[in-house]
C-alpha cells in the first residue's frame, strides 16, 4: 500500500485525535475544588492499594487493572473473576467485582460492579424531631473492550455511575481511554490513560452543579533483570496543576520539588518467592494532605502482600491514615479452570 492512499486515514485519525483535545480542555477547565463522585478515585483492588493507589502500567496481573487503564486488559484473563472490599473508615465500605469473558464474535469483554457505601443519615424535620433514615452510597458499572497491536494496547471503558446521597440522586456516563507498551521479552511497561471523561446526565438538585474527576494519568513499570524488585512510578492529576498544593497546610509555602511530587506516586514489589510478593507504595499529595504535627508519619505508605495458587490469587494491603490504617481485601479466581474440574 502506497502512503498516498494512507491519507483520508490519517486525516480521519487527526480529526479524531483533535475532538479528543478538545474535550479533554473543556474538561480540564470544567474543573473546580469541588468534585463528585469520589468513588470513581478508590482503588478496586489491594494490589493497586498497595502500590500508591494509582498506577497505569502493571500488565497481566489483575483483571481489576482494567478499571485503572482499559489498556492492561488481555486474553490471558479471560474467565478470571474478582471480589474486593475496602474497610473505610465510621462504617463505610468500597467494595467491587470484575470478570472477563471471552465472546467468539467480539473477544474479551471486562465487567466490573463497583459500591461505595456511606452508611445511613438520620433525618429531621424542622423543629428537630426524627423522621427516617436516608442510606447514602455510589454504585460504579463498567464495561472495557482492549485491542492489541504488536507490543502495543488500546483500550475503552464505558462507566455509569449513579450516586445517591442521603435522597438526593446524580448520575453520570463516561469513558476511560487507555494505551500500553508492554516489552516482548523484558519485565517492561509503560500506560497512559485518560479518565471520567463524560458528563452528568442527571444532578443531585436543580441548583446543584457537579464536577467529575477527570484525570490524565502515566506511568512506567520495570524490574532489573537481575534484581528481586519491581518499581511502578504513576504521574496523575497532570491537568491539574493548582489543585493538588492549594492549602495543603496553612501558611506552608511548597517548593518546586514538592509540587512535582504531588503528581507522583511510587510503588514496589519485593518478588520473595515465585508466587508470594510484599508490595510497598507511597503517594507524597496523601502523606502531606493527612499530616499533623502530633502524628505519626504513615499517612499516604501503604504495605501489601499477595499470595498466588495455581487458579487463584489473595492480596492484601494496609495504607496509612491520621486516625488509622484502611484495610483492603481481593480474591482472584479462575473461574474457566475450576468449573472443568467440577
Amino acid at each position: 500500500m502506497k502512503w498516498g492512499s494512507l491519507l483520508p486515514f490519517r486525516r480521519l485519525v487527526a480529526k479524531h485525535v483533535i475532538i479528543v483535545i478538545m474535550f479533554c480542555v473543556w474538561q480540564l477547565k470544567a474543573q473546580s475544588d469541588s468534585q463528585s463522585f469520589v468513588s470513581l478515585e478508590l482503588p478496586p483492588t489491594a494490589i493497586l492499594s498497595g502500590l500508591g493507589s494509582v498506577n497505569v502500567s502493571k500488565a497481566d496481573y489483575s483483571i481489576d487493572f482494567f478499571q485503572s487503564n482499559p489498556a492492561l486488559s488481555s486474553d490471558t484473563l479471560s474467565g478470571w473473576a474478582s471480589a474486593n472490599h475496602l474497610f473505610y473508615f465510621a462504617g463505610t465500605g468500597f467494595s467491587s467485582f470484575g470478570y472477563q469473558h471471552d465472546f467468539k464474535s467480539i473477544g474479551p469483554l471486562s465487567f466490573g460492579v463497583n459500591h461505595l457505601s456511606l452508611g445511613s443519615i438520620d433525618g429531621y424535620d424542622v423543629i428537630g424531631n426524627p423522621t427516617a433514615s436516608y442510606n447514602s452510597g455510589e454504585t460504579t458499572l463498567v464495561i472495557g473492550k482492549s485491542h492489541q497491536v504488536n507490543f502495543f494496547r488500546f483500550g475503552v471503558n464505558l462507566k455509569g455511575v449513579f450516586s445517591n446521597l442521603a435522597g438526593y440522586r446524580a448520575t453520570a456516563l463516561l469513558v476511560d481511554l487507555g494505551g500500553a507498551f508492554v516489552h516482548p521479552s523484558k519485565d517492561l511497561s509503560i500506560g497512559l490513560a485518560i479518565k471520567n471523561l463524560g458528563a452528568v446526565l442527571d444532578e443531585y438538585s436543580p441548583t446543584s452543579s457537579s464536577q467529575l474527576p477527570f484525570d490524565v494519568q502515566a506511568g512506567i513499570t520495570y524490574k532489573p533483570e537481575h534484581m528481586p524488585l519491581r518499581f511502578s512510578t504513576t504521574a496523575y492529576r497532570l491537568t491539574d496543576y493548582k489543585i493538588p498544593y492549594e492549602g495543603i497546610v496553612a501558611g506552608e509555602e511548597l517548593n518546586g520539588l514538592d509540587k512535582v511530587m504531588s503528581h507522583l506516586t511510587f510503588g514496589a514489589e519485593l518478588l520473595i518467592h515465585r508466587n508470594v510478593n510484599i508490595l510497598f507504595g507511597y503517594n507524597f499529595l496523601r502523606h502531606k494532605e493527612l499530616k499533623l504535627e502530633t502524628v505519626g508519619g504513615g499517612s499516604g505508605v501503604s504495605v501489601g502482600a499477595i499470595a498466588r495458587l495455581k487458579h487463584m490469587s489473595m492480596s492484601f494491603n494496609r495504607a496509612g491514615y491520621v486516625t488509622g490504617g484502611a484495610y483492603q481485601f481481593s480474591l482472584n479466581v479462575n473461574t474457566s479452570k475450576i468449573l472443568k474440574r467440577i
